[in-house]
């Protein structure tokens, strides 16, 4: 595994951000990256409809590469003549989230179109996107997640006199989640989560604690921890998809430096650290805990497309290890660039004019 670099070590940091910036000036030419932002999910849709462009993240990504100076343009995967756009980029930065966003669909077909793309591979991004494979994984990892139970229609579920979240096992934002309290509330909670997803529902025992996040970075010289942050909704019974849109500016969450004892925060360091090791994440993630009274901290989720405003959990963590968004996103361009190519010969996709199958056949 890359070494990992010590946060409280400013000089290292400092040293990994000017290895980026002569990186970046020994280029021939500017880059040329297709931001990859657009209504594809029920998530990206909801930020598109309500939130005000200068609190969206393509909006701060795309003026961390106007500053990088790198040539750029925004593609929507919704548009025609997407596919076909790809090939013509030195690299892809997805900005989507949700089914065919972060779940592995849209880097396979980077991956087959040989554009290099920021983040984690096909397994990686299929694995975390899927909330139930990635808890089956936390536990073989022996890293701690909530109990749980899966839903579909005509299964039952057992309530055991304890609240849980019901969950869409693909999706976020906290789209399609409930606290239910009573067994009462389940059935329509279930209900609500399986019209988000028709696949299967997540009955999750809900912990109560702090919810806890800690953001990783892949820099030239290691991997970068940042500071785990506490993320907490006022007003809010958990922090749901409306304190997490606020597309009033409200300010309906709290994100703080999470006051938690040195024990415990090297406990988080160590799960977030076996998880980003053992899924094989690249480039950088964004790893969700929940902190109990007593100091236990369970994982929730992975995120390997975390949200990149300029007010997001991981800008405001790599904030507090010293990086600007500038510098994060120069980070996960570097790594994308300097990724291992394939070392077997491969052909090389030729996306022409659509042909008739009959012209073929003749």
């Amino acid at each position: 595994m890359m070494p990992v670099i010590d946060i409280g070590d400013r000089a290292a940091v400092n040293r990994e951000t000017e290895a980026l910036r002569r990186w970046q000036d020994g280029l021939a030419d500017p880059p040329k990256v297709a931001l990859l932002y657009g209504g594809l999910s029920a998530e990206d849709r909801l930020y598109l409809a309500h939130c005000p462009p200068e609190q969206r993240s393509d909006t701060a990504l795309s003026r961390s590469l106007t500053q990088i100076g790198a040539d750029f343009a925004v593609l929507d995967p919704c548009e025609p003549g997407f596919v076909r756009s790809l090939p013509a980029f030195d690299v892809a930065l997805p900005n989507l989230h949700g089914p065919y966003g972060e779940d592995g669909r849209l880097q396979g077909l980077l991956d087959y179109l040989r554009v290099p793309f920021c983040g984690s591979d096909v397994a990686a991004s299929a694995i975390c996107a899927d909330k139930l494979l990635c808890k089956r994984f936390m536990r073989s990892m022996g890293v701690p997640t909530p109990d749980w139970q899966v839903w579909w229609p005509g299964q039952k579920t057992e309530w055991r006199d304890r609240p849980v979240m019901a969950k869409p096992v693909l999706g976020g934002s906290s789209l399609g989640m409930s606290l239910v309290r009573d067994e009462a509330a389940l059935a329509p909670a279930l209900e609500y989560a399986w019209a988000c997803d028709p696949s299967h529902v997540l009955v999750e025992e809900y912990v109560v604690g702090l919810p806890v996040t800690v953001g990783l970075l892949q820099l030239p010289g290691g991997l970068l921890v940042s500071p785990p942050l506490a993320t907490e909704a006022i007003g809010a019974e958990f922090y749901d998809a409306e304190a997490k849109l606020d597309a009033d500016g409200r300010g309906d969450v709290s994100v703080t430096t999470a006051d938690l004892p040195a024990g415990v925060q090297a406990d988080l360091v160590c799960h977030a650290l076996a998880l980003w090791k053992g899924l094989g994440c690249r480039g950088w993630a964004r790893i969700d805990f929940i902190v109990t009274e007593a100091g236990q901290p369970y994982a929730l989720e992975v995120n390997t497309t975390p949200g990149m405003s300029a007010a997001s959990n991981f800008a405001v963590g790599a904030g507090l290890a010293g990086l600007s968004h500038v510098d994060v996103v120069r980070a996960i361009l570097h790594e994308a660039l300097t990724r291992q190519p394939y070392d077997v010969p491969l052909p090389t996709p030729v996306l022409g004019a659509a042909t008739d199958a009959g012209e073929t056949a003749a």
